[in-house]
């Protein structure tokens, strides 16, 4: 029996690498199978991990929610159909939420397949979803997936009484523990990861992953698996391919509540696993370290009065100021890790230092001698606020307004005076700076509610007189990519550093203040990145309890809780895969320099977790932009029904609009049909040829022939 299933896995195997399913005796020729994806979602965590890689991505998504009124009823008819003589198969991949049964259908005529459903609750509190497909439902898709050879995935499968799995060795919180990467799982869809699968403790109050380690049968192949505590050698599966009964179904044993950092790093390759190795939709993993206000100075935050020095009632410290040993550390940095940081530079700042101290400024200077170590972003002249004028000391939070009620906005005239004159100050000493790259102060100009509800009406047309293509916004604020005039904004994330937090006691203090104690297991990313938006003369505001709580000590407490917390905040967007731009404070590279702890921690987490194979890229704030444009195009293309795209053996054909770039991720050497001949897409990148391309003017749609 045993030797009989196994051959039929390998035929089934065979049929799905040619993507051609055998034709039956009502229909003949290949089937053409679409290139979108199923989607049947519970509303749990697995499921929606996934269905944010794919959208990430800019793969097309049918979506199916359990529980909705009216939804559509999956059965032969939804499933599959003909097209132009041929078979088809209108989804190239299946994925469900799984349940205790999800290895369990079996090789029988439809109604004799069991639900996809959860039988029980799982212990410690883990979440199982009440939702199921019914047995008519599950039996389409199995006939279905058997027809035209898809794969499907089961992003939460538990084992039951007739699963692949057999009996768990080991179910509880997997918090804290680190799985790995079989060898079966690097020589097939995982192979762009080096081997270890992390799950984060973030909190040790709370369960961020649930799992089941599960000892696989004889038709399962363990992908990704992890010790079983308490014994000295027992692995179990978390991650497997089970093959029987001539279909193939990705099984996954740990989600909610779930830390979305161990989908993210595997969501790539359940995706590839899935489609095939071919589908729509492309992505690259990278990260971009801002650093805001420099030449110029940071208010400091003062432990003691828990306040920003220059607000009322506090200390008048210094300010806090970069030196030209932190700019020759910074540039030493910068050419160990092989890491560009990009330098928001003002150049009002660096005169004004030079006019108070008889001349000089050594950190302007070495900035200046290095200037090709880095890359230069327009910071404007003198980081001057460019939104309302603001009122007085008592209301300083609201916009000030004339006699006539209207509100008094910084005018156009201004705005472009601090724009072009920054440009001409870089220039003027030879700083690569880009016209249509631009940075403003606490992302000023742009809507900042509540106190400034809206843009500032001025800003739009000094970036067009200006030449400004790419703004940096305050992601907090504006998370998608939108237009101010002839600009885009381009949202970015907050390191969780506060600008006035030259060493770790001020940048632990700070950070307690404003969210409690009890913040320091929550996400330090999250939000507007650590105060980095707020006035050079405000300090954090109090929450959460953080009058009353004890600052914890900055000597521990800084490396061992916020640096880990941070890091994998921003890990987690790198691999989200969110291009935008992560941004901090000069004040950050100072003093004790508390920006390069977090900044290796990332680094060093990336490296640890993927191969050579697939680098981190380190882009620059147009290109990122350029990327958020293009992928903006094309899923509204997507969303509007606009494309089309399919397979017949070995030939994809994609239809979309005039124009629109088209993204593809497709084995080495596919190559796309022109009208002079034929040209490689993509760039390789995790295993996968990955890029974006066009189609031929000559030829209407873009054609790929697959090696």
């Amino acid at each position: 029996m045993v030797r009989s299933r196994r051959l039929a896995a390998a035929c089934a195997i065979a049929a799905a690498l040619s993507f051609a399913a055998v034709p039956n005796a009502r229909t003949a020729g290949t089937p053409r199978v679409d290139l979108a994806v199923l989607l049947v979602d519970d509303g749990g965590e697995p499921v929606a991990a996934i269905a944010e890689h794919l959208a990430a991505i800019g793969a097309p998504v049918t979506q199916v929610r359990l529980g909705e009124r009216g939804r559509p009823r999956i059965d032969e008819e939804f499933l599959a159909g003909t097209k132009d003589g041929r078979p088809r198969a209108r989804y190239q991949a299946v994925v469900v939420p799984g349940g205790s049964d999800a290895g369990a259908v079996p090789a029988v005529a439809a109604g004799g397949a069991a639900p996809l459903r959860a039988e029980a609750p799982a212990p410690d509190g883990a979440r199982v979803s009440p939702l199921a497909l019914g047995h008519a439902e599950t039996a389409a898709l199995a006939s279905y997936e058997r027809r035209f050879g898809i794969r499907q995935v089961d992003a939460h499968a538990a084992p039951g009484p007739h699963s692949a799995f057999g009996t768990p060795v080991w179910s509880g919180r997997l918090d804290g523990r680190t799985a790995r990467v079989t060898p079966a799982g690097r020589a097939g869809p995982f192979g762009y990861l080096a081997g270890p699968v992390p799950f984060a403790d973030l909190d040790p109050r709370v369960a961020e992953t649930y799992g089941r380690l599960v000892r696989p049968g004889p038709d399962f192949t363990p992908y990704v698996d992890a010790a079983v505590p308490g014994t000295p050698r027992a692995r179990g599966a978390l991650v497997g391919e089970y093959a029987d009964d001539g279909r193939r179904r990705l099984l996954v044993t740990f989600g909610d509540p779930g830390d979305r950092l161990a989908y993210r790093l595997l969501a790539r390759g359940i995706v590839d696993w899935a489609t095939n190795g071919v589908h729509l939709g492309a992505a690259r993993y990278g990260f971009a370290v801002h650093v805001d206000g420099v030449l110029g100075r940071d208010a400091r935050w003062d432990p003691e009065g828990d306040c920003t020095a220059g607000t009322p009632g506090c200390a008048g410290l210094p300010p806090v100021r970069m030196s030209g040993g932190d700019a020759a550390y910074a540039r030493d940095w910068s050419a160990d890790r092989d890491f560009t940081l990009d330098l928001v530079y003002s150049g009002g700042a660096a005169e004004r230092h030079r006019r108070a101290h008889g001349g000089g400024d050594p950190l302007a200077d070495r900035l200046i001698t290095d200037r090709e170590a880095y890359r230069w972003i327009n910071g404007t002249y003198d980081r001057a606020p460019l939104g309302c004028v603001r009122g007085g000391r008592d209301d300083a939070a609201r916009c000030a307004r004339d006699a006539a009620g209207e509100v008094r906005w910084t005018p156009e005239r201004r705005i472009a005076r601090q724009i072009e004159d920054n440009v001409g100050w870089g220039w003027a000493r030879n700083l690569l700076v880009r016209r249509d790259e631009l940075v403003t102060a606490g992302h000023s100009g742009l809507a900042a509610p509540p106190g400034q509800p809206f843009d500032n009406p001025n800003l739009a047309p000094a970036l067009g007189t200006t030449g400004v293509r790419w703004l940096a916004s305050d992601r907090a604020r504006d998370p998608l990519q939108r237009r101010v005039g002839t600009a885009s904004t381009v949202p970015r994330y907050g390191l969780g550093l506060f600008a006035g937090a030259g060493r770790e006691r001020e940048q632990v203090d700070a950070y307690t203040y404003r969210y409690g104690e009890g913040s320091l297991a929550a996400d330090p990313g999250a939000g507007d990145g650590g105060g980095g938006d707020r006035g050079a003369g405000e300090g954090p505001v109090a929450g959460g309890g953080g009058l009353c709580a004890a600052p914890p000590d900055p000597e521990s407490r800084y490396r061992s809780s916020l640096v880990p917390r941070a890091a994998h905040a921003a890990l987690g967007h790198v691999l989200a895969p969110d291009p935008g731009p992560h941004y901090l404070h000069q004040s950050n590279l100072a003093e004790d320099r508390i920006a390069y702890p977090l900044l290796d921690r990332v680094l060093a987490d990336y490296r640890r977790l993927f191969t050579p194979a697939t680098p981190l890229d380190n882009p620059r704030l147009g290109a990122i932009a350029r990327d958020l444009r293009r992928r903006g195009v094309w899923a509204e293309a997507v969303r509007n029904g606009e494309v089309t795209a399919y397979r017949v053996g070995g030939t994809v054909t994609v239809r979309a609009p005039a124009g629109v770039e088209v993204p593809l991720t497709a084995p080495p050497g596919t190559r796309q049909r022109f009208g002079r001949g034929d040209a490689k897409v993509g760039r390789p990148y995790a295993g996968r040829a990955a890029g974006w391309t066009r189609a031929d003017p000559v030829r209407e749609p873009v054609v790929l022939r697959l090696p």
